[in-house]
């Protein structure tokens, strides 16, 4: 399929006494003009004509024989243990391994490299990756703001969570700056006092911790991609029992963002990236606002 339009303009023949200008003139608008474009990456019915993606299919192929894989070592070294004993039964040789024959070194040799593949192959069917699932968080959903951010700060938060929710594997938002609890929404644990409602965040308590003392004097995310597996995870008492994976986004040097999510490993590193840049921006906000209420308790002193 092609497309063209194509401009043209009489131009008479004459003396060209100042080939300059001339050329100046065509070049401003004058010269004829033909745009051409072509499709060369579809036909006339449509289909792709272009370079297909690659297949890896030996890749393809272990996957989807991964038990036959894993047992291939075994039978390898299986076939090559009969190999041994049926060459040393018909060569005519002892069967009683002797130091000074060659013969009887390479049996050795060959015989510890059969069984090195036969328990190398048990290994292999023995130890497994453990499966990764999404889980649903075991908690309730709350959504709490205070109630004295502006109306700017609130939509950026409600901005943040959105994102967070949709893109990553994100389920729990808790925000705190300035020693204040700005921010908690998403799934949340439940109040062991009052039952139907989200256990509150202990700002003081929290920033205290060693999780969010170490974030805080790094100034660098951490991410915490299995929590089950690490002791700190008893300091964020607030989040779901089985939130799989959270990351800690320092908020400058004065308050810290915990994301939740639903997926062991699930935050990608773009996904890091990311929350890193919205961590800045909700940074710059928040500092904002406090340096404008710090600046109004002074002028009303």
């Amino acid at each position: 399929m092609e497309a063209g339009t194509f401009l043209r303009t009489n131009i008479p023949f004459q003396r060209i006494s100042n080939p300059k200008r001339l050329l100046s003139r065509r070049l401003h608008g004058t010269f004829p003009r033909f745009i051409r474009a072509s499709s060369t990456s579809a036909n006339s019915n449509g289909r792709y004509r272009g370079p297909k993606p690659g297949r890896d299919w030996v890749a393809e192929w272990v996957s989807k024989n991964d038990d036959v894989v894993r047992s291939l070592p075994i039978y390898a070294g299986g076939v090559s243990l009969l190999a041994v004993l049926f060459n040393r039964t018909v060569s005519g040789i002892a069967p009683v391994a002797d130091a000074s024959s060659s013969q009887s070194r390479a049996d050795l040799l060959t015989l510890g490299l059969a069984v090195t593949n036969i328990l190398a192959g048990l290994v292999w069917l023995s130890i497994r990756p453990k499966p990764v699932f999404t889980v649903n968080p075991d908690g309730i959903e709350c959504h709490v703001i205070n109630p004295d951010l502006p109306n700017l700060v609130v939509s950026e938060l409600l901005w943040t969570w959105e994102s967070l929710s949709e893109v990553t594997c994100g389920r729990s938002l808790v925000v705190v700056y300035n020693s204040s609890y700005i921010l908690q929404i998403g799934f949340a644990a439940e109040s062991l006092k009052d039952n139907g409602k989200a256990a509150s965040v202990d700002a003081g308590k929290l920033m205290q911790g060693s999780l969010c003392r170490g974030v805080m004097k790094s100034g660098a995310q951490s991410y915490l991609a299995n929590l089950s597996l690490y002791p700190g995870k008893s300091e964020l008492p607030f989040l779901p029992s089985n939130t799989q994976a959270v990351i800690l986004q320092p908020l400058g040097d004065k308050g810290i963002a915990i994301i939740g999510g639903d997926t062991i490993r699930g935050f990608t590193t773009s996904d890091q990236a990311w929350i890193s840049l919205i961590g800045e921006k909700l940074d710059a906000t928040l500092a904002k606002y406090f340096d404008n209420v710090a600046f109004s308790l002074l002028d009303q002193v």
